[in-house]
């Protein structure tokens, strides 16, 4: 594995006075995609953060007009932020099946599974619905022996997790170099032997295959990237969709039929939504 470093960076917080859980996470789901990062969801409000570089306040009066949502800015830097959340990170439990904790909670661990993971700025640390739904679903599926491609890793709780599982190789991949970074870390923190971290997207991965693909990103990039998950699905091998509201179901499933892939399962949870999909390699839909 590649060494893993931090670089102090100037952030924009975002504080948004929002009480509805949906509207939420309507926000979280749009403002993941404008390239704001680490949400945390509080009573009455909503925080996250921007780079500096790519916070645009014209933008964000676009995007919150709608709501009409009230909200201010501060400017915050990435070892502050760090230090924001080990002082909130709280751990999290799902139902006997695992735990994702940080290095420094002391609990006796009930469940099957432990995940420890130093929460720096990566979005996936184990509490928002989409990251709970992604590990429910895991344990439904095979992972022993298994090839894993986690696209869109974050913290790589999901990667590890798999390992966990039993899989004999695990691929991680980010754009974000934060991201990147923590995955790295959060790995040799738990012992990973089989996982392959890379700064990037699937140009790291073309022509190779996978017998279960793990994708908790955003309904936008999981359409630009459905026929390239196609591509890389083995025959019999599986795609675990999140990071999708409710309504996004109606966009995203008939998207992936249309390059053969055939939805197997759905779960809910707080009006997010995970999906699992099989190839069908004898639909005429696939494209080339």
């Amino acid at each position: 594995m590649q060494p893993f470093y931090f670089v102090k960076m100037e952030y924009r917080e975002v504080r948004l006075k929002v009480d509805d859980q949906n509207t939420k996470d309507i926000l979280i789901a749009i403002l993941a995609e404008e390239g704001y990062e680490g949400f945390e969801e509080r009573a009455g409000e909503l925080i996250s953060y921007i780079p500096l570089s790519g916070f645009n306040n014209e933008r964000l009066d676009e995007i919150l007009t709608p709501f009409s949502i009230r909200y201010s800015v501060e400017k915050v830097l990435k070892a502050n932020w760090n230090k924001q959340w080990e002082e909130n990170f709280q751990p999290v439990i799902v139902d006997d099946f695992c735990t994702v904790r940080a290095d420094f909670h002391n609990l006796e661990i009930a469940t099957e599974h432990e995940v420890v993971i130093t929460p720096k700025m990566s979005f996936g640390t184990g509490h928002h619905a989409t990251t709970q739904l992604m590990i429910r679903a895991m344990r439904n599926l095979t992972f022993e022996g298994k090839s894993v491609l986690d696209f869109g890793t974050g913290t790589g709780i999901l990667a590890i997790l798999s390992e966990k599982l039993g899989a004999k190789s695990v691929t991680a991949i980010d754009n974000e170099e934060w991201a990147y970074e923590n995955s790295i870390e959060n790995s040799l923190r738990n012992g990973a032997t089989c996982i392959e971290v890379h700064l990037g997207s699937l140009e790291h991965v073309a022509g190779r295959s996978f017998d279960v693909i793990l994708a908790n990103i955003n309904r936008h990039i999981l359409l630009r990237y459905m026929q390239d998950l196609e591509k890389l699905i083995a025959e019999n091998g599986y795609v675990l969709m999140s990071g999708l509201l409710v309504e996004d179901e109606d966009i995203v499933v008939p998207a992936a039929r249309s390059y053969g892939l055939h939805l197997l399962s759905r779960e809910s949870h707080n009006n997010w939504i995970v999906l699992l999909f099989q190839p069908d390699r004898s639909s005429m839909a696939r494209k080339s």
